[in-house]
């Protein structure tokens, strides 16, 4: 019988750029749910939107900026050397090589549950990571469909059932209602306008420095 390791916060996205409702999530989720860490992954090219506008390399950098002061929350460059389309079971399979013995929490928004039967090999991800719901106020849930079918079978209550199987599970959680967006803020950047107390100092000293989100970008 093999011995599970701390479950693992996993967290995708374009984080184009990052900013304090990415951060803030993780962060409170790897407390409350009492997770190993919480791993950022940026993707190198999402196949549910449209490119982002800060290149790979710059939006690995404003993650790394955004993190570097908190060891909880941690940074996976693996999409990025992987070029290519930006699947999750790929980015799942890959980790699971690393780390067979850890429970992988993998991190979305209601929004991202509904959309969940369009990824790619979505019934394999819940073989290789739990899901966990960050949900804030007044959030709606399907009740017919497949979302529902999956609530119907899968829905945990507490997250020690995160930490006691690799994968399969789903976890409703709130967490902090910080209603930040990445768009309002490139313009924002754009229009000379000061985005701070929306994302870290750290990030907009880099958005500064490298004329990341410049009106001709937006």
């Amino acid at each position: 019988m093999y011995h599970l390791q701390q479950a693992m916060g996993i967290l995708g996205g374009t984080f184009d750029p990052i900013h304090f409702g990415h951060l803030r999530t993780a962060l409170e989720l790897y407390q409350t749910l009492d997770l190993a860490a919480v791993k950022f992954i940026p993707c190198y090219q999402p196949v549910h939107r449209k490119l982002p506008i800060a290149s790979p390399e710059q939006r690995l950098a404003m993650v790394r900026c955004a993190i570097a002061d908190e060891p909880a929350l941690q940074c996976d460059d693996c999409e990025i050397q992987r070029q290519g389309p930006s699947y999750m079971i790929d980015t799942l399979e890959k980790l699971r090589e690393k780390h067979p013995n850890t429970p992988f929490c993998l991190i979305m928004g209601i929004d991202a549950l509904l959309g969940f039967p369009s990824w790619h090999r979505y019934e394999e991800i819940l073989k290789m990571a739990h899901l966990v719901i960050a949900h804030r106020p007044h959030y709606q849930l399907p009740h017919t469909g497949t979302v529902a079918e999956l609530l119907k079978h899968r829905l945990v209550h507490h997250a020690i059932a995160l930490h006691d199987s690799l994968a399969g599970n789903i976890l409703l959680h709130p967490v902090t209602a910080l209603e930040i967006s990445a768009t309002e803020i490139r313009r924002q950047i754009a229009m000379g306008g000061n985005p701070r107390y929306l994302l870290p100092d750290s990030v907009y000293g880099y958005v500064q420095e490298h004329g990341v989100y410049s009106i001709s970008h937006i």
